[in-house]
């Protein structure tokens, strides 16, 4: 049977000292991290049954082996094992291989020069298996790359943190929230406000109908923009582009934090949801800001109200609560548009802050 392929597992590396490993442990369990690799006198008794132990002793719940000589010792004494495997040369290839046809339920790798290649071999042979593979990092940043080979991803990957606080920055950067819930606001104001500048994000990545960036002048009212999937009678489709707004607007990113739109430039990493919520990564191949006839669209909710300005123009259309989509050009008032809306809040160099501010 094949295996989920989004289940992604952390292994978080606890140091030997027992103080620092228990609070790095707590605040991992805290934010849903279960799997841990450490000598099991580490774990204190009380959170020991809640926790998946990876280690060398025969106390973990997965015995670690360096060799293939040892699966027959773990077969005996009845554990589940993974083998820890240095991939440096294309042999190695062939132990990961062998490991998972004798029973692994997983194999460690630490990579050398080479990553991706060999890591891509190992995807496409194993992804069908009941091992999953994991590797280990060096450095957060290479989290989305690992999750990413050839779409499928590794299962999971073996971190040690640096500090307590690096649990918090290993969130962000999983983005483990899959789905954002969207929520109709009503319009109440729409009217030209005159020329400005405007910003078109043009992504790496060819995007489906339903797909918008989530665009706002308050940090707490993101509005959907939907992508120029759908041209008009005069242009063609642009499947890679969101004409998002203003240059002063925000947009969220897939780390929850936010740049101004006047900031994205290519390399950038944007945050895509569709119409249901779903939530994907984009690569920004291109910005482009160009002066454009805006039109001002106001929106109330709970009392609250937010605004955004747009490119007055037919491609730019924003998406109504029956995901019907509503060109920026026949927008009215009493309309309902989907919209990413959470408690307000101040934003420090995009970073959200829990602050007294008013936005308008």
């Amino acid at each position: 049977m094949a295996k989920k392929t989004l289940d992604k597992e952390i292994i978080i590396v606890l140091p030997n000292d027992k103080s620092t490993a228990s609070e790095i442990l707590k605040n991992a369990y805290k934010n849903g991290i279960t799997s841990f690799l450490c000598d099991p006198k580490l774990i204190d008794e009380n959170i020991r049954s809640k926790v998946r132990l990876f280690a060398s002793s025969n106390e973990g719940d997965v015995i670690l082996i360096d060799s293939l000589g040892k699966v027959e010792y773990a077969k005996r004494i009845g554990k589940d094992f993974a083998l820890i495997v240095r991939i440096s040369k294309k042999a190695d290839e062939d132990i990961v291989i062998s490991a998972s046809e004798q029973g692994a339920i997983g194999v460690l790798i630490e990579t050398e020069d080479w990553k991706i290649i060999p890591l891509e071999n190992l995807v496409a042979q194993l992804h069908k298996k009941n091992t999953k593979l994991y590797v280990k990092i060096e450095h957060l940043e290479e989290i989305r790359t690992m999750f990413g080979i050839l779409e499928l991803g590794v299962d999971g990957i073996v971190y040690s943190p640096k500090s307590l606080n690096e649990i918090d920055s290993l969130l962000g950067y999983l983005s483990k929230q899959k789905k954002l819930e969207l929520t109709p606001v009503r319009i109440k104001e729409v009217r030209d406000v005159g020329m400005g500048d405007r910003v078109c994000i043009d992504t790496a990545s060819m995007l489906d109908i339903g797909d918008g960036a989530l665009i706002g002048s308050q940090s707490d009212l993101f509005f959907l923009i939907h992508s120029e999937t759908i041209g008009s009678e005069f242009t063609s489709p642009r499947p890679f582009r969101v004409n998002a707004g203003a240059v002063h607007s925000y947009i969220l990113l897939p780390d929850s934090k936010t740049k101004y739109l006047s900031e994205i430039e290519a390399g950038d990493e944007v945050l895509i949801v569709n119409t249901q919520g779903i939530v994907k990564s984009a690569i920004v191949g291109r910005a482009k800001i160009e002066r454009r006839p805006l039109r001002l669209i106001k929106a109330t909710y709970n009392g609250r109200t937010a605004s955004i300005l747009v490119q007055n123009a037919e491609t730019i259309r924003l998406v109504g609560k029956n995901n019907n989509l509503i060109s920026a050009t026949e927008i009215k008032p009493g309309d309902e548009v989907l919209a990413y809306v959470h408690k307000p809040s101040g934003r420090h160099f995009g970073i959200q802050v829990d602050e007294y501010i008013i936005e308008k």
